[in-house]
């Protein structure tokens, strides 16, 4: 098996070369979770079920994976098929579709093997030849906690008599090929060659009424509510959708609410096999399908399958004249995790991602490290972390404050945290002191204390931070093994003494609050929405914003050299920058990107997250933007770009101090203004430095790690430098204190784990019950139609809407609207070239939004969904002044 299989297996796999003695049928009360090589998810589960205390599980057999593999190696050219399989493109439904039903029809065709239909016979002989059966799929990568394969693959019902089992284990082995099943593996990243199937042969049930059980609600995620789906007959009635399902809610071992509906067909057996929907007695129709304690009972039984398995399951139920019969138990894998605590209090966790603009999952190193060195304590969850702001939430003193500080920063995080406030049950007492950090980041922005405008503060602030991190450089280069990792620990507290000093602080929260109060007292005094966008284009010492104009240098540099321009556009290798020298302007050319990745190389998409590889590792993520503006602007761009903010931001100040003299009381208001004016222009662009240094030092933490992974590499302690991107920051610690190699099998896990984790979507607030919260903007002043959103940038604007979820893969005209997800300090090269912005995430004083300000774009963030709602390619009118986005015929 080549290394890359090995990677793929599932968890509980091992290689086929070990699994060729299996026998072809095992009884399920002989297998449990332990046997998914064996029997498959499906089976494994089962058989684990028919061993837990007061769950009855219908008796049958497993036919095992080495059956299956018997089969496989008689399939003419099946290794040719699996390799055309392999190069299909994931979206080419039509050719997934054709080469599946043609794998299909070649395994139907293959006779079973006489030893293994003996096998097959022989134990229905144990459980009576002619008695009725289900036959269902059980796939090696089935009902994992990852990926559940619900409905993937085929199961049979009221299969009668030995021939029609065995040919119906047949089309169960087929079934691995469905196009759906194929599809669903693409996007899970599993290998069609690492997945076996077994098949699950039960004695046949024949219900009152049967349905779904979910120990957790699958809409809200709230742990303590299951859910049940009931309906007469056979539970096909309610996958087949011919009726809606009586719906039940149970909390605490009380039905909370239910829904019946009209159930006018059901699914039967049939006299000679299979099913059939049959009508029910119209007097029968609107009767619940099971009573409220039966109900209870049964989410009784969910409950201790749950706990048996360790987490929410989706549960497959029959109601029989004597009781519930389980006929499948999988993970519920779409459910966002909660994150681990010691205590069964109830909490609420705020996202950091949100906050921070980068909601897509960390590695183990990359979330340590973050929670190293935050300034307030983080929890994870789903790959992702959380702030828990249960006692600022509880406590009336520090309530409105919290929720203040929220809410300028994402609306509907404020909107969720409301929404739980409303429940009045749920908060516990309010702690007896206080704590004043906000979630997220630095503490609570409150009344700042009084700082001097004076350009030398920022100034001096940020010869500060260079400094600090100069000292981090030079000092950490004598430091290797475990030396190294104690110069962390303590690296990792001038980091945060760094974050957290008063003068930075009040500088960062001066800009903001004369931000706020220019847009609350220009719109009470003269009407005008959101000023503050204007009166701060080209502020000064924003490092973010000079980061794109710095890639308009570069361009410059490059549009005059054909040969290099040529170059670039085919280039893949990140070793590019050595060609270039080879080329006619090719040394002017590599100087410059050289230029650029020695001042902003450190920064990349996602970059909290440590173990994201930076430009410097990866330079040709700028080369799609370096191209765009060779091709968009002329020569001196970036210089006349920041002279026209300047200008129209001196402009609107002289504009606004006019207009506001001629009210009432106008000179005192026009004075306030300017001062504020002032204030905004000189700490505004400062607001984005603490980040840059944030990510300065992490390029040297990085730096430094990596080089301690080659050391381990070289030992034998771990496969490769970036298995240790898997480990946390304190597993790799002691990895290299105690000098002993990585257990390969958790490296494993970890990177299922987080492939797993990219499925998740992340709420904005979460409850220790496990639900979560996206929070509504509840306005009615907008047009029907229109995606509502938080205000950022004023203007509107018209254009082709570019929906770009890979910043690498950007390919952007003059007058393109960027539509994306989230926009961290690292995609400020687009915004140069770019008419608006919408992002999914984001608040008045995230990132994106300070640099749709700094440059003039009308942009709107916080639109949920927007990726998926708006179209690549679309028009869209972007109405940046007040919220929302229209999506134009």
């Amino acid at each position: 098996m080549s290394e890359q299989n090995k990677r793929n297996e599932q968890p509980g796999q091992q290689s086929r070369e070990s699994r060729q003695s299996e026998p072809y049928v095992r009884d399920l009360r002989e297998v449990d979770e332990t046997q998914l090589a064996v029997v498959g998810g499906k089976g494994a589960q089962l058989g684990a079920l028919s061993r837990v205390e007061g769950i009855r599980v219908p008796d049958g057999f497993c036919v095992t994976t080495s059956a299956f593999r018997r089969v496989m190696a008689q399939a003419p050219s099946i290794d040719d098929r699996f390799d055309r399989l392999s190069r299909l493109d994931a979206d080419d439904r039509e050719a997934i579709r054709t080469l599946s039903a043609e794998i299909r029809r070649t395994i139907e065709e293959i006779p079973v093997p006489d030893d293994l239909a003996a096998a097959i016979t022989g134990a229905l002989a144990r459980f009576g030849e002619e008695a009725a059966y289900a036959v269902r799929s059980s796939a090696t990568a089935e009902d994992l906690p990852t990926a559940s394969f619900a409905g993937q693959q085929d199961t049979y019902l009221n299969v009668v008599g030995p021939a029609a089992v065995l040919r119906h284990v047949s089309r169960c082995w087929a079934s691995l090929f469905t196009e759906r099943a194929v599809s669903y593996r693409r996007r899970n990243g599993i290998d069609d060659r690492t997945v076996d199937m077994a098949v699950v042969v039960q004695r046949m049930v024949f219900p009152h009424a049967a349905g779904v059980l979910f120990t957790a609600d699958p809409v809200t995620g709230n742990r303590k509510v299951a859910t049940v789906d009931a309906g007469f007959g056979l539970g096909e009635v309610l996958v087949s959708g011919l009726v809606n399902p009586d719906v039940f809610r149970v909390r605490e071992g009380e039905v909370v609410d239910r829904a019946i509906a009209v159930k006018r067909r059901a699914v039967r057996a049939l006299p000679a096999g299979g099913t059939g929907d049959v009508p029910i007695d119209p007097r029968r129709q609107e009767e619940p399908s099971l009573t409220d304690a039966q109900v209870v009972r049964l989410v009784e039984l969910g409950r201790r399958i749950e706990a048996h398995f360790g987490r929410p399951q989706d549960i497959e139920w029959c109601l029989v004249d004597d009781g519930f019969r389980i006929v499948q138990s999988r993970p519920i894998t779409t459910l966002f995790p909660v994150p681990e605590r010691d205590d069964r209090e109830n909490r609420v966790y705020v996202s950091v991602g949100h906050g921070q603009m980068m909601t897509d999952p960390m590695k183990a190193l990359g979330l340590s490290m973050w929670q190293l060195t935050a300034m307030v304590p983080m929890h994870e969850a789903g790959g992702r972390l959380f702030v828990d702001v249960t006692p600022r939430l509880s406590a009336p003193e520090s309530r409105a404050g919290l929720l203040d500080a929220v809410g300028k920063a994402d609306p509907l995080i404020r909107d969720a945290l409301e929404t739980v406030l409303g429940r009045d049950d749920f908060l516990p007492s309010p702690p007896e002191t206080t704590p004043a950090a906000a979630p997220g980041g630095p503490p609570a922005p409150g009344a700042p204390d009084p700082i001097e405008t004076d350009p030398a503060i920022v100034t001096a602030l940020i010869e500060r931070s260079r400094t600090s991190i100069a000292a981090l450089e030079r000092d950490i280069r004598t430091k290797t093994g475990p030396e190294l990792f104690d110069y962390l620990l303590e690296a990792f507290e001038e980091h945060k003494r760094v974050l957290s000093d008063p003068l930075s602080m009040q500088a960062i929260m001066a800009g903001m609050e004369a931000t706020w109060w220019l847009n609350d007292n220009l719109y009470e005094w003269l009407g005008e929405k959101n000023a503050a966008d204007t009166l701060t284009l080209s502020a000064p010492d924003n490092i973010t914003s000079e980061m794109g104009l710095a890639l308009l240098d570069v361009a410059d540099v490059i549009r005059p050299r054909p040969d290099v321009v040529t170059f670039l556009q085919g280039v893949e290798d990140e070793g590019f920058l050595d060609e270039l020298a080879k080329l006619a302007g090719g040394t002017e050319a590599r100087d410059a990107i050289e230029g650029y990745l020695d001042r902003y190389g450190m920064r990349c998409v996602g970059e909290i997250d440590i173990t994201r590889p930076r430009w410097r590792e990866r330079p040709t993520t700028l080369i799609p933007a370096i191209l765009d503006n060779v091709r968009n602007f002329g020569p001196g761009a970036a210089e006349r770009r920041f002279e026209e903010g300047r200008q129209k931001a001196l402009r609107k100040e002289q504009d606004v101090l006019s207009r506001l003299r001629a009210l009432p009381d106008g000179d005192r208001k026009a004075d306030e203004t300017r001062r504020m004016i002032d204030q905004v222009r000189t700490f505004i662009g400062y607001r984005e430095y603490p980040k840059y240094g944030i990510i300065s030092r992490y390029s040297v933490y990085k730096r430094a790690l990596l080089e301690e992974a080659e050391r381990l590499v070289a030992a034998g302690a771990i496969a490769e430098p970036e298995d240790v991107f898997h480990l946390t920051f304190q597993e790799l610690h002691e990895v290299v204190r105690v000098n002993r190699p990585v257990d390969p099998r958790l490296v494993q896990r970890r990177r299922e784990a987080f492939r797993a984790h990219h499925a998740l979507t992340p709420p904005r607030v979460l409850t220790s019950d496990g639900e979560g919260l996206t929070g509504s903007y509840r306005r009615d002043d907008v047009p029907a139609g229109a995606l509502v959103g938080v205000p950022v940038s004023a203007g509107t604007v018209e254009g082709r809407a570019r929906v770009v979820l890979d910043m690498a893969r950007a390919d952007l005209e003059a007058g393109d609207i960027l539509v994306t997800t989230f926009t961290d300090p690292s995609w400020s090269p687009l915004f140069v070239g770019i008419a608006g912005l919408v992002t999914e995430v984001g608040g008045l004083m995230t990132h994106g939004a300070v640099i749709a300000r700094e440059y003039g774009l009308p942009a709107v963030v916080g639109v949920e969904g927007a990726t998926r709602l708006i179209r690549d390619g679309q028009r869209i009118r972007v109405h940046g002044t007040d919220g929302y986005v229209e999506i134009l015929p």
